[in-house]
């Protein structure tokens, strides 16, 4: 019987079968496809979702009179600036003005100003005799406190405006208004805007109008008041009263975010273990529907919380850099039982170094077994789909969550046909020619703000300070 010649090799040869070979014949333990774009999607596990039965949810609100005021656009050419006729009406008091006539020669009257920073724009208790627009820069505004010190007011930017009661009921200015950095202004005097509405019967009866809505008895969110007594003795007359509604409240429909996954006959049958095909195919393609889904729920212009923040609920950095008295800001504007904040990781890093510079070292939040970055003991979750401008600025949210605190709510409906996941179907559509075999994979989803205060952005938040 011959030896074999692995064994009987002379001199240091091979004695045993190599590794290489005997994987041939060894079972490979295999992952499930991995896939980068995958990730912890807080917002959608955080959202309360409501069921959208007819594919459409209306919010009814009570009726409002005053407006929430609004960012306003420019166009420039070359160093001149000239502010867009029909973007005066963002304005609260020349909100639903549409004589592009009068909006023109009203836009015409602005003036271009220059400030260079630290320059006084206007001083607390001179009359109030121009309407300023900023077209790029950063305006803070100081009022005198209560104990001799400057009280901050805030940071106005781009496409914000100031002086507004030019148009209505002009007294002094209740603040002091300083260029934070270089500031390009628009400004209209107060004798250029009394020209205009000289030669303008229809402007000044829609101001007036606008004024008899001021005067009218409402609560501090602009709702028209609810009359009561209280505090009353013996058989007082008390008052009547109603509550108005919206005549054309807001409807939000479900969108859908759709895909076609094709996969041949051949890999379904011939290649199913030890993992269906389908299966894998099917679980990264929803997986990247779900991410999308994230992505339109924040950034999509019709329902995206970015972009249905109300302006009053807007506010700005002071410095730039998140520190904890922008936080701070926010959880007073959000002050009714706040859920959660939301930021990109690399501002969440970029409110870490802030702290850490202060000496503050905020403790950790426990969330389903995650531990989370917290503030105020509100936690804040990363989410990669806040963008980030090409001049290194994102974004922070903070919300209230949840029909009954009338605050933010996912919205989607369940029980559809062929559904796979809660409001995500899978339909079979076809065999081709060629044996594809292909299926329709739709999710529908969509967000409603309940009412204004229960979201606030933080705006303009810098990452490379």
């Amino acid at each position: 019987m011959t030896e074999s010649t692995e064994s009987t090799a002379p001199n240091g040869g091979q004695l045993s079968l190599s590794t290489d070979a005997a994987k041939n014949l060894a079972t490979t333990t295999k992952t499930p496809p991995q896939m980068q774009e995958i990730t912890s999607r807080w917002l959608l596990k955080l959202l309360p979702w409501v069921q959208c039965s007819g594919g459409v949810f209306r919010v009814n609100r009570r009726l409002t009179y005053t407006l929430g005021d609004g960012r306003i656009t420019f166009t420039t050419e070359g160093s001149q600036v000239r502010v867009i006729p029909a973007e005066l009406t963002e304005m609260r008091l020349l909100s639903g003005f549409d004589d592009s006539e009068v909006l023109g020669a009203l836009a015409e009257r602005f003036s271009q100003r220059e400030c260079e920073p630290g320059e006084e724009i206007v001083r607390e208790g001179t009359p109030i005799d121009q309407l300023i627009l900023i077209a790029h820069g950063r305006v803070t505004r100081t009022k005198q406190g209560s104990y001799d010190g400057d009280q901050n007011l805030g940071v106005l930017a781009d496409g914000d405006h100031f002086g507004e009661d030019l148009l209505d009921d002009p007294d002094v200015w209740d603040y002091t208004a300083r260029a934070k950095t270089a500031c390009t202004l628009l400004t209209l005097s107060q004798q250029d805007l009394e020209s205009v509405i000289e030669q303008s019967p229809e402007l000044r009866d829609f101001l007036e109008g606008r004024r008899a809505d001021r005067d009218a008895a409402q609560n501090d969110y602009g709702e028209a008041a609810i009359d009561m007594s209280s505090g009353h003795m013996g058989e007082q007359v008390l008052p009547g009263t109603f509550v108005d509604y919206e005549l054309s409240p807001r409807e939000y429909e479900l969108s859908v975010a759709q895909t076609i996954l094709r996969v041949h006959s051949r890999v379904t049958d011939l290649y199913n273990q030890p993992m269906s095909q389908l299966d894998q195919q099917l679980r990264l393609t929803v997986e990247a529907l779900r991410e999308r889904q994230e992505h339109e729920l924040v950034n999509n212009r019709e329902f995206g919380l970015l972009h249905n923040a109300d302006f009053s609920q807007r506010i700005r950095t002071r410095d730039g850099a998140p520190t904890p008295d922008d936080l701070d800001d926010l959880l007073a504007t959000v002050w009714k039982e706040p859920s959660f904040f939301l930021a990109h990781p690399r501002a969440i890093a970029a409110f870490g170094r802030e702290c850490s510079k202060r000496g503050i070292y905020p403790q950790a939040s426990e969330v389903n077994g995650h531990r989370i970055p917290a503030w105020r003991g509100v936690p804040i979750f990363p989410c990669n789909k806040i963008p980030i401008s090409g001049t290194h600025t994102t974004s922070v949210m903070l919300m209230r969550t949840g029909q009954e605190n009338q605050g933010v709510i996912g919205l989607h409906q369940t029980g559809i046909p062929d559904e796979y996941q809660p409001s995500l179907s899978v339909r079979f559509m076809n065999v081709n020619e060629k044996a594809i075999i292909s299926y329709l994979v739709s999710a529908y989803y969509s967000a409603a703000v309940l009412v204004p205060d229960a979201l606030a952005v933080l705006e303009d938040v810098e990452l490379g300070n």
